[in-house]
């Protein structure tokens, strides 16, 4: 069967790429597109992270093509260094695929991804809006926008906390597979709420980002006082900012999440 698409790729691709190689794709595939190109790239994204070499039998099911079409292909694309192949047959990423990756990164303008996303979800909510990224058990708030309501906040953008202490944190936890009974509660709900727990006078809504194949990048935060943001007004805002951590989860795209703990410093 063909690979599943991740919904990072661009339209037209997504679409090649979850379509069954066949010759009626010259039919239904736009004239400015080259099929051997579309399957080419579908061995490149074969390639999910979790693991070094792929058999050349991997490539073809995840691919949906024959296995003499993927050898001649990733023959093509290892003499242009995108693929290595090993002695048995099995393929890894090469070092021209690398130095894209590192391309598109340079060229990555983290700013103008994340900070529309927080300025419509303070202007939906009024409250101040932040995102979080994390290494180990800390996080760090990488961006944030403040409400209308015009409070500043005593936090610095790069001060590390805890993640098991307030919602931004537990909700990255409770995405990592954190077991227990609260972040199983998180999990089905989609955002946590908290009030007063690292802060006694802030209270705030989370969600999780995740990015490509589901990878937890970090999470969006809406806060304010406790004395404002009573349980019942943060259940009202969790839809604005679940939504605000899909969106970004969606504009980070394949972004790795080393990349953006690069940002800062723990």
């Amino acid at each position: 069967m063909p690979r599943q698409s991740t919904g990072s790729e661009p339209a037209v691709l997504k679409r090649l790429l979850t379509a069954e190689p066949s010759t009626k794709a010259a039919a239904t595939t736009p004239r400015e597109t080259v099929n051997a190109v579309v399957r080419a790239l579908s061995i490149l994204t074969a390639f999910e992270g979790d693991e070094l070499y792929l058999p050349l039998a991997e490539l073809a099911r995840r691919t949906g093509m024959h296995k003499p079409t993927v050898l001649r292909l990733a023959r093509t694309l290892g003499a242009a260094r995108f693929l290595v192949g090993r002695d048995d047959g099995a393929w890894r990423l090469g070092s021209a695929a690398g130095w894209i990756g590192s391309r598109y990164q340079a060229q990555f303008d983290l700013d103008a991804a994340i900070e529309p996303i927080l300025r419509q979800l303070s202007a939906a909510t009024g409250e101040r809006a932040s995102f979080y990224v994390f290494e180990g058990n800390l996080r760090s708030c990488l961006m944030r926008c403040e409400g209308a309501a015009g409070l500043q906040s005593h936090i610095r953008t790069g001060e590390v906390f805890p993640l098991d202490r307030g919602s931004a944190g537990r909700v990255i936890l409770a995405a990592l597979g954190e077991p227990g009974d609260v972040n199983e509660r998180i999990r089905r709900r989609g955002f946590h709420i908290t009030r007063g727990e690292r802060n006694l006078d802030v209270a705030s809504v989370s969600a999780a980002v995740r990015g490509r194949h589901g990878t937890v990048l970090g999470s969006v935060c809406t806060s304010g006082p406790v004395e404002r943001l009573t349980a019942a007004v943060l259940r009202r805002h969790a839809p604005d900012t679940v939504l605000a951590a899909r969106r970004l989860g969606e504009a980070l795209g394949a972004m790795p999440s080393t990349a953006l703990r690069a940002s800062w410093h723990p």
